[in-house]
């Protein structure tokens, strides 16, 4: 299956690339390079088996900004530690902002109001693609600086995790907002195969 997290402010996250089952039924039936040609195949022709052209890029890469990568970390706070913790994250921003050496922008940062109450979110945009993220991680991991406010800021954690995300290229590119609004996170398991029928129903 194909899972897919899409958020209020309408960004999707893409696991994996589509699997072409219609070509492995296909193979498994053809007994024969004869019956492999879907044209001379009477087999084929009985069941109405519809031929589909092979696709160069996956259909996540189709609907999506290649260039513009979206990362989502989502942190679990220790509990009672959440305001050491936003503070750490404070300065963490700050710095990216007073430096601007990550190529990264700060879309949002969130705190859950239902399910972990000790959850918190933040979501960074990459304007230069993959290599671009690449560069800001192995900054973060070797600065000084950004490093030693990530360590300070794990012994606040109980644990974290992180995701790249591409936006569908229909829908608008998000803007940082003033604090006070209420987001929502949705997630969606699509059949393989269907991101495209389902993002033309979006």
């Amino acid at each position: 299956m194909l899972n897919l997290s899409v958020f209020t402010f309408r960004h999707v996250c893409l696991h994996r690339k589509n699997v072409g089952v219609a070509l492995i039924v296909g193979r498994t039936i053809a007994t024969s390079q004869h019956l492999c040609d879907d044209r001379d195949s009477w087999l084929t022709k009985l069941l109405h088996v519809r031929k589909i052209e092979p696709q160069k890029e996956s259909h996540s890469r189709m609907l999506s900004d290649k260039e513009v990568i979206y990362e989502l970390h989502t942190h679990y706070v220790i509990p009672g530690a959440m305001e050491s913790y936003l503070k750490n994250y404070g300065s963490f921003v700050e710095l990216a902002n007073k430096r601007n050496d990550l190529g990264a922008e700060l879309i949002g940062s969130w705190v859950s109001d239902v399910g972990d109450q000790d959850q918190a979110l933040h979501l960074w945009r990459y304007v230069s693609g993959y290599s671009g993220l690449g560069k800001a991680t192995e900054l973060i991991r070797t600065d000084k600086d950004y490093s030693s406010l990530t360590k300070e800021r794990v012994k606040l954690l109980r644990s974290r995790h992180c995701q790249y995300l591409l936006s569908f290229s229909f829908w608008n590119v998000p803007k940082p907002r003033s604090p006070t609004h209420i987001y929502e996170v949705r997630s969606y398991i699509l059949k393989p195969g269907t991101m495209i029928e389902w993002g033309n129903n979006w």
